[in-house]
Formats: structure tokens, C-alpha cells, sequence
């Protein structure tokens, strides 16, 4: 395909899906993927590039990636598969700039991106949010990916179509379209710590995951059932002792889908899904002069319920409705010598429904209105008696959106957004956006693009951080809300280029400025005891805060049987009021990835991670820091993944892989280390597939 225009290849094919969609064959989503489908089966036999990819989060329409007016960066079936990811938490941790994180005194993952926490990003699913573990922070890890297609990242307050939590960026977790006719996918693996096994044994088995799909049906209706179940048996640097650096969990999450099409232009879908997690931690409680043993067992249900509807009108209008309603439970039992010393209970629900409007075009311009309203409410108990005052806490929130994209010409795009929010307890604000595109460069060979966006943010406080508490005795410390929190809001501005030379090689320069107000933290100055051995600490509007820098992207296709995808990112963090760097944001993160078929159905993939040291307390942060080792700064760390698939046919693939090859694991004794928890990690699998389409 050297010397062709990809873009003109995808939208030719548009213009052609357009005259078939009579036959009803697709949904929208689905004639969108097969779109991608035909224009990425043009391309090398390692597709590491994603010139065709079409997304839609950060307009809510669809848009071919290379020409969206908004950044947007995508983690395909493709990249889910060559890496074996098996959570959400291992699917974006290969993503430039986004740091994944474990969640301090859980054994869950949050990410951060451009300097901004996890509270401050949302995480959707289809365009839907979903709970958060501790009713703000959503556990990457609780979501696992046997139906998805594609994940999407936009970085900073640039769409005016995401609400509060938005105020960082938006991660929007797509779906596989279901299919026509009969499909079948099943996979297994196994995996082991080797010496950290929880067994003792370095040839036990540490891990066993297994996953199941089954979908079809015809024109009109289909339907998917899919199961996927991660049990992980934990481990521990001293497999003899009481205490576990890794907990022993179990993942299931089991899901039913049906889609019906009565005509072209109407489409209706219903899914039920639920998710189960059993978690033990074993650790140790110092009681003078002993260390005592304690084991905290935890369990967690997460039902959810989605429907929706897509009408396209004569005139090419279109209105979509879609809604959500979840229940998240968890309780958590602390037992010490095996008595039952607090049993802890945390009920939240969710509603969500959204709707959206899109005229059709008119003097070049695409017109868009929409409507979200939003309900939660949470509940917790410690030993039968309730934390909250009120017993229970709500939040109802109420957001109209419009954008206009105006296409001046082929070069030439500005997309602005306007959001009205109403909260139930912080009242009204008002958050406008604007993006530009333009295209520099047009040949035949070269493709340069550049896109500048500036938005405003707007966050109010979530209800973990007004009420929540988090009880991490055994480590010291408790966590309580502070119902007296005020909003956080901010300016993001982006500024970048992309440069595509034929299908073979894209740079991806973006620079990112984000000013926030009132920055929501935990405030370590005024702590206060609670109890022998045990500081508390509690959310405050503590500081303006300033984050900065560089995003950086090349993907290379050597050759035809060899890619490569390197990408870096600098931050720089101020508190504004003490002139500090802000916690937990280390400066440098790089990624590089390798893709080799060194054989014609066997690939060898490497993916190695860098990110450098981060400040922990900020009591270090005025010059006190002398080395990586220092108290309170977490040292740099380096891993790398290897993974290898091989295809025997097109149903059966046998793959394995190296996770954290150099075993590169945080010194537990020390606090301030928070490098990565698990050392080497070896698997093996194989998938089999089965399809008997028309």
C-alpha cells in the first residue's frame, strides 16, 4: 500500500457501508469495526499503527483517528491480545503517560495521567460510567476483557460531552460488536511466582485463568454470553512466613447481551453483568512486644444492568438513550488470632442515563445536544452500626451538553463545547470547550496534523471523600471524609502535532498545561491520632496546583515483520502554595515496545516500562531529598514483558510470556517504595476459536 492515502481508502468504504445499510446486517458499532477491519487488513503482517482506527469518545461520533479534531489514543483488540492482558489494570499500563498505581491498603490498581489523580479521570464503559471500589477511585483490576474491542484515552478537560469527574481525561472501555451466525472464543492459562508461590513450591502453579465466548444470531436478532475467571492464589517473598505481599483473589465476571435491528435504522440492546471478587490479605499487627497475626478476608458484587436504543432518521439525524443502573457491595471482615474483630460493610448504587442528539449536517457544520442524569448513593457500617450520621448519603446530578463541529474544509476543523452542570449539593457551573485541527500537510507520502484544545474543568467532591472511611489500622493509619469539601476546578490546555509518513512511520508530539483550584488531598499536617499506633488523616482544599509537559509517540514499521512503538512523557507538578512538587507524579515515563514475527505465525512481543522516582511525603520536598533511597521518595524502576503467540491455524494459538523478566519488585521494608509489587511472573495458554459465519 505504499504511495496510498489511508484516510481516502476508509472513506471510500464509508460511503460504500452507507449504500448497504439496507441490508441491516450491522449495528452502527458493528458496521464501524468492520470498517477498521477491511482497511487494517491492507497492512503489514505486524499492525502496530492505527491509521484506521475509527473512535468516538472524544466527539461522541464516529471519527476516523488520524482526523479527529481531539486527542485520542487507542489500546486495540490486537495489542489486548499480542500482550495477553488479562485486566483492565494490564491493558493501559503500556500506554504513554498513564501511571497505574496500586491503591494504598487494597490490592486493586488506579492510574493517574498529566499530572492528575484518579478521582479526577474518568472511567467509562460503552460511554457509561462504573462504580468505583471506594466510591471514587475506579480498581482498574476490576474489570476483565473478554468483550472488549478497543480502549480509548483522552487526556485532559478537552470534550464538553463528560461531566465532573472528567475534569483529567476520559478512559472509555469499548465492547465487541456482536457478530452474525455461530462464534466461539476460549482460552486458559496458568502462571506461577516461581519461589513467591503461595505453595512454597517454585514449579506450583500461582495462577489459573480462564475465559469463554459464545455469540451469533442473524440479521435482526444476536446474542452473547460471556464468562471470564481470574484466580489468583497470592504470593509472598518468604512463603513460610503469616504474611502475603500479594493477596490471594478471585475474579469471575459473567455477561449476557442482546442486540435487535428490526430495520437499518433502529437498533435496541439490553445487557446483564455481574462481577464477583473474593480478596484475603494475611499481614501483621504490632501489639507490644509481638507481632500479631491478622487475616482481612473481603468480598465484592457488582451487578449491572445496560439498555439502550439508536434511531437514524430520513434526513440522517440521529438520537441514541442509554442507561445504567448498578449495585456495588463489599464487606470486609478483619480477624485477629481468628477472632472477628470488625466487619465492615459498604453499600453503593448508581443510575445513569444519557442521551444525544446529532442533526444532520448543515453549512458544513454538526450539531449535537445532549442530556446525562446521574444518581449515587452510598451506605457503611462497622460492626452493625453506621459511619454516616445520616445513615446514607446521595448525590443527584443534572448536565446538559451542546457542541458544534465545524468542518470549514478538508484542512480545517473547530469543535466547541458548552456543558451546564447542576449538583444537588454544590449547585450550578458551567464549563466551555474548544478544539482545532488543521491539517499542515497533505502529499502524497507526508500527513502532518495539528490540534490545540483548550477546556475547563469542574469537580466536585466525590462521596468517598466527604463521608467515606477508609480503616487501614493494620497499617497504620485511617482515612476519614470531610463532608465540609468544596469543588476543584481547572484550565487544560493542549497543544500538539502528528506527523504520519505513508503507513510506515507516525510521530506524536502533544504538550499539556493543567491549572487546578482547590486541590482535593489528603492533608498530612493535620493528622490526628486515633488510637494506639494509628494516625488519621482527612481530605482538604489544600493547595492551586500546576502540572506541565510533554507527551511523546513514535511508532516505526521497520519492517514488514518487525514494529516498534516507543513513547515518553516529562511532568512537572507545583503546588502553588508552598512552591513543592505534588506527590505520587514521577517526572519521567517511557515506554517501548517491540513487535517481531520472526517466523510467519509466531510472534515475539517485548514491552518494557520506565518510570523515574516520585515523591511520597511532601515533607521532602524543599531540597531535602539527597538520593532515590531517601525517606519519603520512591526509587526509579524498569520491567520488562515478553510474550510469545503462536498461531497453528485459524482456531488454535498457543502463546506464553515473561512478566517482569529482571524481577524488579519494591523493597517492602521500605514505606516510601513504591515500585512494583509483583516480581517474575511465567504462563503458558492456549485459545481456541470458532466461527461458522454466513
Amino acid at each position: 500500500m505504499a504511495g496510498h492515502n489511508p484516510r481516502k481508502w476508509v472513506k471510500v468504504i464509508r460511503c460504500e457501508s452507507g449504500k448497504l445499510a439496507g441490508l441491516g446486517a450491522l449495528s452502527a458499532a458493528g458496521a464501524l469495526s468492520l470498517i477498521a477491519g477491511v482497511a487494517q487488513a491492507a497492512d503489514a503482517p505486524i499492525q502496530s499503527g492505527q491509521l484506521s482506527t475509527v473512535v468516538v469518545t472524544a466527539t461522541r461520533t464516529e471519527k476516523d483517528l488520524a482526523d479527529v479534531p481531539i486527542r485520542t489514543e487507542v489500546v486495540t483488540r490486537e495489542e489486548i491480545e499480542r500482550t495477553h492482558a488479562r485486566t483492565l489494570t494490564q491493558a493501559l499500563e503500556n500506554v504513554p503517560g498513564l501511571q497505574i498505581r496500586e491503591i494504598h491498603g487494597k490490592s486493586g490498581y488506579e492510574l493517574s495521567l498529566q499530572g492528575l489523580s484518579s478521582d479526577q479521570v474518568l472511567v467509562l464503559i460503552d460511554g457509561l460510567p462504573i462504580s468505583a471500589s471506594t466510591g471514587s477511585t475506579v480498581d482498574l483490576s476490576q474489570y476483565l476483557l473478554a468483550d472488549v474491542e478497543r480502549i480509548e484515552v483522552v487526556k485532559g478537560a478537552a470534550s464538553a460531552q463528560y461531566g465532573s469527574s472528567a475534569m483529567g481525561g476520559v478512559v472509555n472501555v469499548i465492547t465487541r460488536p456482536i457478530r452474525k451466525g455461530f462464534h466461539a472464543d476460549l482460552s486458559a492459562d496458568i502462571g506461577s511466582y516461581g519461589k513467591q508461590n503461595d505453595s512454597g513450591r517454585a514449579a506450583g502453579i500461582g495462577s489459573t485463568h480462564g475465559k469463554l465466548g459464545l455469540e451469533g444470531g442473524s440479521d435482526t436478532w444476536r446474542l452473547r454470553l460471556s464468562a471470564d475467571v481470574l484466580d489468583d492464589k497470592g504470593f509472598g517473598i518468604d512463603p513460610d512466613a503469616w504474611s502475603r505481599q500479594g493477596d490471594k483473589i478471585k475474579r469471575q465476571q459473567y455477561a449476557l447481551r442482546s442486540d435487535w435491528m428490526p430495520s437499518a435504522r433502529q437498533r435496541y440492546w439490553a445487557e446483564l453483568s455481574a462481577y464477583r471478587e473474593d480478596d484475603t490479605q494475611h499481614f501483621t499487627y504490632y501489639v507490644p512486644p509481638n507481632y500479631v497475626p491478622r487475616l482481612k478476608t473481603e468480598k465484592i458484587e457488582r451487578d449491572r444492568v445496560v439498555g439502550g436504543g439508536e434511531w437514524t432518521f430520513a434526513n440522517q439525524a440521529r438520537l441514541q438513550l442509554s442507561g445504567v443502573a448498578e449495585r456495588y457491595n463489599s464487606d470486609s471482615d478483619t480477624f485477629s488470632n481468628d477472632w472477628l474483630m470488625t466487619a465492615r460493610q459498604a453499600k453503593q448504587r448508581m443510575g445513569h442515563v444519557t442521551t444525544q442528539f446529532d442533526l444532520p449536517t448543515w453549512r458544513k457544520q454538526n450539531w449535537q445536544f445532549g442530556a446525562d442524569y446521574h444518581y449515587e448513593d452510598l451506605s457503611q457500617s462497622n460492626n452493625g452500626v453506621s459511619e454516616f450520621a445520616q445513615g446514607r448519603v446521595d448525590r443527584r446530578t443534572v448536565e446538559l451538553f451542546a457542541q458544534n463541529d465545524i468542518v470549514f474544509n478538508d484542512n480545517w476543523e473547530l469543535v466547541l463545547g458548552l456543558r451546564w452542570q447542576d449538583d444537588s449539593d454544590f449547585g450550578t457551573h458551567v464549563a466551555p470547550k474548544a478544539s482545532l485541527k488543521a491539517r499542515l500537510l497533505d502529499g502524497q507520502d507526508w500527513q502532518g496534523v495539528v490540534r490545540a484544545s483548550l477546556g475547563k474543568g469542574y469537580r466536585v467532591p466525590n462521596l468517598k471523600e466527604r463521608y467515606y472511611v477508609f480503616d487501614h489500622s493494620h497499617l497504620g493509619y485511617m482515612v476519614k471524609g470531610n463532608p465540609n469539601l468544596t469543588p476543584e476546578s481547572s484550565v487544560s490546555a493542549q497543544l500538539g502535532f502528528r506527523l504520519d509518513w505513508r503507513e510506515d512511520l507516525t510521530l506524536d508530539v502533544n504538550g499539556f498545561y493543567n491549572r487546578i483550584s482547590d486541590l482535593i488531598q489528603i492533608d498530612e499536617d493535620n493528622a490526628t491520632p486515633g488510637g494506639p499506633g494509628v494516625v488519621v488523616y482527612s481530605y482538604r482544599n489544600i493547595a492551586r496546583a500546576r502540572t506541565q509537559g510533554v507527551e511523546t509517540g513514535l511508532r516505526w514499521q521497520a519492517l514488514p515483520s518487525v514494529a516498534f512503538n516507543l513513547g515518553y512523557t516529562y511532568t512537572q507538578t507545583r503546588n502553588l502554595d508552598t512552591g513543592s512538587e505534588l506527590t505520587r507524579r514521577p517526572q519521567h515515563m517511557a515506554r517501548v515496545g517491540v513487535d517481531w514475527s520472526f517466523l510467519p505465525d509466531t510472534t515475539l512481543t517485548a514491552r518494557l516500562r520506565y518510570q523515574s522516582r516520585e515523591l511520597i511525603s511532601s515533607s521532602e520536598a524543599n531540597g531535602a531529598v539527597s538520593g532515590a533511597q531517601a525517606d519519603g521518595v520512591s526509587p526509579a524502576w524498569t520491567t520488562l514483558d515478553l510474550a510469545l503467540n503462536h498461531n497453528f491455524n485459524k482456531s488454535w494459538t498457543a502463546f506464553a510470556g515473561v512478566n517482569n523478566v529482571f524481577n524488579r519488585q519494591r523493597d517492602f521494608a521500605n514505606q516510601s517504595d513504591f515500585g512494583p509489587v509483583r516480581g517474575r511472573f511465567v504462563y503458558l495458554g492456549v485459545r481456541y476459536r470458532f466461527s461458522d459465519a454466513p
